[in-house]
């Protein structure tokens, strides 16, 4: 396209000043510039757009016809441009996670906070299992955990409640079962992802308060791929209910529960005490505790 804002602010000038000579002054143009511009311009549309002899300088219609149209773009460049010249930076939010599996519900939920705060700079940092320090020292900004610690600086904010299920392929033996209790595991290749057993709960507790430990461990970094080595008998696993749904609804997967009462837990997300009540951290967390499918 021939036609540029320079275009459209010449010729408000000539409406405003009436002379070439003064356009070009309050452009910042020698006359000659803004006359080749003129005559650029002309040729283009080929028809004259000023009146030349005239004092004051006068338009011809097809000069009207651009005025009126820098009448109405003008202001509205200038003031997008000072809107955005005089906007904050981007606030940041970073946020991590001391949990493999969330990432099941952590990205569709994004989705749809990303078009609530475009304003966001919003980021996953890689998950690591003692993030909260980073979470203190300002690295990130939101820390997605099961583990609550007693911290002057830092507030956890309950998101839902889940319950730890072990999962089997649906032909294996102790799906005859309708609770697993420590012993059971004794003979299985336990499939858990790669972190510490301590940081486990199937470990913390439930194995080692019974003083067992399963035949063998294997790790594994991707929840679909645990799914499928269960799936495919090389092993069991126990993962929350939520990341079992699907598996279960197809018939792909059998689960059962750990101990008497049950592995339950509650997802929470930690901020800074200081950050609890930001908007977007409360929108963050009500977004969470409304899944529809925890």
């Amino acid at each position: 396209m021939f036609l540029e804002l320079r275009h459209l602010r010449t010729l408000l000038a000539l409406e405003e000043t009436g002379s070439l000579a003064a356009a070009a002054r309050r452009l910042h143009l020698t006359q000659s510039a803004l006359s080749h511009q003129l005559r650029a311009l002309e040729h283009h549309y080929d028809q004259p757009l000023v009146r030349r002899g005239t004092r004051p300088l006068r338009l011809t219609p097809a000069g009207e016809a651009l005025l009126a149209l820098a009448h109405e773009v003008l202001p509205k460049v200038e003031a997008a441009d000072r809107r955005l010249r005089e906007a904050p930076a981007p606030v940041r939010f970073h946020l991590t996670l001391e949990c493999h599996a969330c990432y099941d519900w952590l990205l569709p939920l994004l989705e749809g906070f990303r078009d609530r705060w475009p304003e966001l700079e919003v980021d996953i940092r890689q998950g690591r299992f003692e993030a909260l320090p980073d979470l203190i020292s300002g690295e990130v900004d939101l820390v997605i955990t099961s583990d609550p610690t007693d911290h002057r600086s830092l507030a956890f904010l309950p998101l839902f409640d889940y319950q730890a299920l072990l999962a089997l392929s649906p032909d294996h033996p102790l799906t005859r079962l309708k609770r697993i209790q420590p012993h059971h595991l004794a003979e299985e290749t336990l499939i858990t992802y790669p972190v510490p057993p301590e940081r486990l709960d199937v470990f913390s507790r439930f194995l080692q308060p019974a003083g067992v430990a399963p035949a063998a461990v294997r790790h594994c970094e991707l929840t679909a791929v645990i799914l499928q080595l269960v799936a495919g008998r090389r092993g069991v696993a126990v993962l929350p209910d939520w990341v079992l749904e699907e598996g279960l609804r197809e018939g792909r997967l059998a689960a059962r529960p750990l101990g008497r009462r049950g592995l339950h837990g509650t997802m929470h997300a930690a901020v800074r005490r200081a950050d609890a009540e930001l908007p977007w951290i409360r929108d963050f967390v009500e977004r969470a505790r409304q899944r529809s499918d925890p």
